[in-house]
Formats: C-alpha cells, structure tokens, sequence
C-alpha cells in the first residue's frame, strides 16, 4: 500500500516538474519580453497610489497617470545626473589612484611574503581573464539581461509603454486576463491576484524605504569620514538595496575601496565597519520588522528567495525574487482560506458597472450638446 502511494504521488511530482521547467524554458526564451514587463508591474505597484490619490479628488485619472510619470521621470533624471555629473569629474582620478594602490599592494606582498610581483600579475591576470570568459553566467543568469544597445531600447521601450497602459487601463487588463478563465473560477482569482498585488504594492514602497536607510547611512558615513564621491556612492547603495541583501553589500564595498585608495587602510576598515553596521541595521531591525510585517515573509524565506532566484536568472532573478515570493504567499494564503465571495463574478460585474458609467457618460455628454444648443440658439 505504500510503495502504490508513493508511486501515486511520485509521477503527479514528476509531471508537476516537468511542467515548471517548461514554464521556466517559456521564460528564458522569451525574456526580453518578460524582464521589461516585471519591471512595469512594480514600478505600477509603486505609481499606483499616485493615480488613485488624484481620482479620490475628482480629477480625471490621466491627470494622475501624467503627474505619476512625471514625478518617476524627475526622480530618475535627478539620480542619473547626480551618477553621471560626479562620477565624469572624479573617474580618472580614482582610476590614477587604484593604480597606485595596485602596485604598492603588489612591492609589499612581494616585500612580505617573497613572491615576485610579476607573479601577482601574472596570476590576478589569469584571474581577470577567467571572470571575463564567465562574465555572461555572472551578470545574467538563466534569464539574461540586454546585451546589445538594440535590446535595451527595446526593452526600455516595453517598460515604458507597458506602464502607461497598466495605470491608465490595469483594471481592464486585469478583467480581460480573468475573463478567460471558466467563470467558476472567476471570484478565486480575482481575489488572489488583488492579495498578490497587495503585497507587491507594499514591498515595492517599504523597499524604497529600506533603499533611502540604507544610502543615508553609507553616505552620510562616507561623508564624515572624509571619503570622495559621497554622493554618487549614496545613490548606487539605493539603487543596489533593490536587490535584498545583496545589494548594499556590493555597493557598500564600492564605498570601502575608494577610501582605501583615497585614505589609507585605517580609513577604509572604518568605512567597511560602517558598511556592514547598515548591513546589521538592515538584516536585524528593517528587514524582519518592516519588510517581514509588510509582505509577510520570514527574513530567512527573503534570504532563500534572493539566493534562488540569483542561481536561476541571476541579477534578475535576485531583484524579483521577493516580490514573487511575497505575492505568492499571499495568493496561497488567500486561496487556502477562500477569502472570496462565493456565489459573486467579478468579471461581470466589472462589465456591468462598465456599461451603466458608459451610459452615464452618454447620458451626460448628451446632456451637455443639447444646453449648448440651447444656449446658441
């Protein structure tokens, strides 16, 4: 009886996985379709409220759909211009500096320690030329990233149209995916999908949070200590904190290594010590009490996700990896305890409503020509 209940059970396992690494093949061929419209859906998530807030106040839903792109599109031309304006003035220096630094690292290792500094050479290059070989497998992953300047135009062009349409029309599009489930499953879904965006919604603002922590505290340390480019390394530590963990990690090294070639190795130990007391700060207090309360997710969970997603699509599949988990909790939360109304077809009653403001509207624009009529005659 055992051995026929574990053979029941081990060929549903074998086709549910075979079913998975098809839908995962789906993706990787298709990924630059996917990447670009993840993006849209969180930068929805994030624009939302925005749109919603003006439509409470009366005003028509494009006026908030054009003042959400604007304040996105101020937001990110200020980071790129404070990048792009302090990185162009002190990037030679600092490539100057790691030079000398390099070689000074390489007369006292060969002082300390009897190896030739060719040697080193020799061996860092090898080292140089292996990452460069495997540098596709690092950076992209399963899923890849844009590798030529066609596709990250394409892709950018993707994400930008794909997050009009959703805040201008993501109810709709919404409604017309759901439609063409059986209507029995109507209700369930709908209401797992609105748990699902919940959550994504909520990540998606608490990260920004977490992000800004965690570059004031390595900028304003960098700041203090007298460490160059503090500005530009505070706005690459909230860009990288996106990707959980991981992130500032990278980025807070950034802020290390320049105050080892500017200040010395005293000065770059402290800067590493601040690093990882935000790191401590984040790991500790943010991540479980504010992200672990908003999306509900154990920190351990939000770990496991961020290191499986990066070995399956890599950078990619890092800077997702929690907002799917945290959406896919709440679904199955949603759909184990069937929190929906039963009996109800969301769909049609999407379509209902639709039809009786488009009548109003009718009604109204009617209404208007025929005072407008009035008045002329």
């Amino acid at each position: 009886m055992g051995v026929r209940v574990a053979a029941a059970w081990s060929w549903r396992l074998i086709i549910i996985g075979l079913a998975c690494a098809s839908f995962l093949w789906l993706i990787v061929q298709v990924r630059i379709i996917v990447i670009p419209l993840l993006i849209a859906i969180l930068l929805t998530a994030l624009l939302a409220p925005v749109v919603q807030w003006f439509e409470r106040q009366g005003a028509p839903r494009w006026t908030g759909v054009v003042t959400a792109l604007a304040m996105f599109g101020i937001a990110v031309w200020v980071l790129v211009t404070l990048i792009s304006t302090q990185l162009r003035d002190g990037y030679e220096d600092v490539a100057r500096r790691s030079e000398e630094v390099w070689w000074q690292a390489l007369h006292w290792a060969e002082a300390s320690f009897g190896v030739s500094a060719s040697e080193l050479e020799a061996l860092t290059g090898q080292a140089w030329k292996t990452v460069e070989e495997h540098q596709s497998e690092i950076w992209s992953g399963a899923l890849g990233i844009a590798t030529t300047a066609g596709q990250l135009v394409t892709g950018a062009l993707l994400t930008i149209f794909s997050l009009i349409f959703m805040l201008i029309d993501g109810k709709r599009i919404w409604f017309w995916v759901v439609g063409f489930l059986p209507a029995k499953a109507h209700a369930p879904v709908d209401a797992a999908g609105r748990a699902g965006w919940i959550s994504v919604g909520q990540y998606v603002r608490v990260q920004i949070f977490v992000a800004f922590v965690d570059a004031v505290g390595i900028g304003a340390g960098a700041a203090l200590l007298g460490v160059p480019l503090a500005i530009p390394i505070a706005v690459l530590v909230f860009l990288g904190s996106f990707i959980p963990f991981l992130g500032a990690i990278t980025t807070g090294a950034l802020a290390a290594f320049i105050a080892l070639v500017y200040n010395g190795p005293v000065n770059a130990l402290i800067m590493l010590g601040v690093v990882i007391l935000v790191n401590q700060i984040e790991g500790h207090v943010l991540q479980p009490l504010v992200m672990g309360s908003a999306v509900k997710v154990h920190p351990l969970g939000v770990v496991l996700a961020v290191s499986t997603g990066a070995l399956l699509a890599g950078v990619p599949g890092a800077l997702f990896a929690v907002p799917i988990a945290a959406s896919a909790n709440s679904i199955v939360n949603t759909l184990a305890h069937r929190q929906w109304q039963s009996g109800s077809d969301p769909v049609a009653d999407y379509h209902r409503r639709e039809k009786i403001h488009h009548r109003a509207r009718h009604r109204a624009r009617a209404l208007a020509k025929s005072r407008r009529r009035e008045g002329q005659s």
